[in-house]
């Protein structure tokens, strides 16, 4: 009999309960994360200075940056566990695990050593001035510091939702919300830390919740679990989780280049404020993305297990879900940003300059709100599936080749208003570009169900 939360019922549960299961655990967690940032940026807007929200702004590449690394270990090998688990390969599951925790390290430190020997020079040309610099140095110096906990956290929290385990991956990511919310205000207001209370604040919160994970793969009794032997490198495994891992990787890198060019642009047309302006969108922006990729993570097991066993028909059940509920989502974050936008800014500052700012950049920048769930579910779907090209190809249309030039030459033409209108032109084109690749893998889907029943009925 298969056990209610072993991976082996992603195959044999209903669609909808599977969804449940998976999905609004994730939704949780990632939406208390996405909270936890903005009022991160509440406590450092109101406590340290309106120029602190710009710095953490300038921060953003980054951050961006180290959660591609994270991801090309973290998402490459969640999504390759749950095919193994699919095709029952239960030492390779278990092997990547292992595998997870030694890259993890590895590119960690790596990362962690390059980038402090050159964060001024980097902050300067990411958009730093000598007002915002001491804010954004400060922060990243910190976050830099416990950048292989960080790493290491939520590459444990994939693999927790992959080898059946999504309510406890809700846990850890809700835990480290709570604690990182009560030592931020503790730190900053009480212990007077500035910016680098906040940075020290998250650090600490994931190191807490990350001993916990490690205590979980620990127990023998779970499906999934540390043993001897599975920590050494085995070149399959890294190259298939790597390959798998390059959609997320080149999105977040992409997004770390065009987080850099926004940020000099704005900087260029409208000073520091307007800098300041993109931190508060992007944590909005951020809020609503992250809820659809609960949903994204949700999917990804179940997406992953049933492809690897030829279950084209429930891979297929599943995806329209996802778009269905994905689309609702950013329905609503349309209408808040259209009609509630002086209202959402207000909550990060009482400055008048940075609100007007921001009121102008949600207007414009969530205009095509409804189509991007599509476009989201769709690349994150052909990650689940293995077909790693084609969810680079994704997430490289929408940053580099529809995004960047209209960064470089809208700018130009209508200054600050340029930049914000940069985003929705890109969402619409990607978007599009989206649904034709998914209308070919939809037919290929059909083609591969028509092949196995033929197959199972002996024609």
């Amino acid at each position: 009999m298969i056990q209610k939360h072993s991976p082996l019922s992603l195959g044999t549960e209903s669609i909808g309960k599977l969804l449940a299961q998976y999905a609004i655990p994730a939704i949780v967690a990632m939406t208390a994360s996405s909270l936890y940032n903005i009022t991160d940026s509440v406590f450092i807007g109101h406590g340290v200075g309106a120029l602190a929200i710009s710095g953490l702004a300038l921060t953003f590449p980054v951050m961006n940056l180290a959660a591609a690394f994270g991801s090309l270990v973290g998402a490459g090998a969640s999504a390759l566990m749950s095919m193994r688990l699919g095709q029952k390969d239960y030492d390779t599951a278990n092997k990547v695990l292992g595998n997870v925790f030694v890259l993890n390290i590895i590119m960690g430190l790596a990362f962690t050593g390059i980038m402090l020997v050159f964060l001024k020079p980097i902050l300067y040309f990411f958009g730093a001035s000598e007002a915002t610099l001491p804010y954004a140095y400060d922060y990243l110096q910190v976050i830099l510091y416990g950048n292989v906990v960080t790493h290491m956290y939520m590459g444990l929290n994939a693999l927790l939702r992959s080898s059946g385990h999504p309510q406890k991956a809700m846990y850890a990511t809700i835990c480290s919300v709570i604690l990182n919310l009560g030592l931020t205000p503790l730190f900053i207001y009480v212990f007077g830390w500035g910016i680098k209370g906040s940075a020290w604040a998250t650090v600490l919160s994931q190191l807490l919740m990350l001993i916990w994970q490690i205590t979980i793969f620990s127990n023998k009794k779970n499906f999934i679990h540390l043993k001897k032997g599975v920590f050494r490198l085995e070149k399959k495994i890294v190259l298939d989780s790597f390959a798998i891992g390059l959609s997320p990787f080149f999105m977040n890198a992409a997004s770390s280049v065009i987080i850099i060019v926004i940020n000099q642009a704005l900087s260029r047309h409208g000073g520091d404020l307007a800098v300041g302006a993109y931190g508060i969108v992007n944590r909005v922006v951020f809020l609503f993305a992250m809820v659809v990729l609960g949903l994204n993570q949700g999917m990804q097991p179940i997406a992953g297990y049933n492809f690897g066993a030829q279950h084209y028909d429930r891979v297929d059940k599943v995806l329209r879900t996802t778009i269905l509920y994905a689309t609702g989502i950013m329905i609503f974050g349309f209408i808040i940003g259209q009609f509630f936008p002086f209202s959402v800014a207000s909550v990060f500052t009482t400055d008048v300059q940075l609100t007007e700012h921001a009121v102008k950049g949600l207007r414009i920048v969530m205009i095509f709100f409804p189509i991007i769930g599509f476009q989201m579910v769709t690349g994150n779907f052909f990650q689940s599936i293995g077909q790693a090209k084609k969810a680079i190809f994704l997430s490289l249309t929408r940053q580099m080749i529809f995004l960047l030039p209209c960064l470089l030459i809208f700018p130009s033409i209508w200054g600050v208003k340029g930049v914000w209108f940069s985003l929705p032109t890109a969402d619409l084109a990607s978007s599009l570009v989206a649904g034709w690749l998914l209308s070919k893998q939809l037919k290929q889907f059909k083609r591969s169900k028509q092949t196995k029943s033929c197959d199972e009925v002996g024609i």
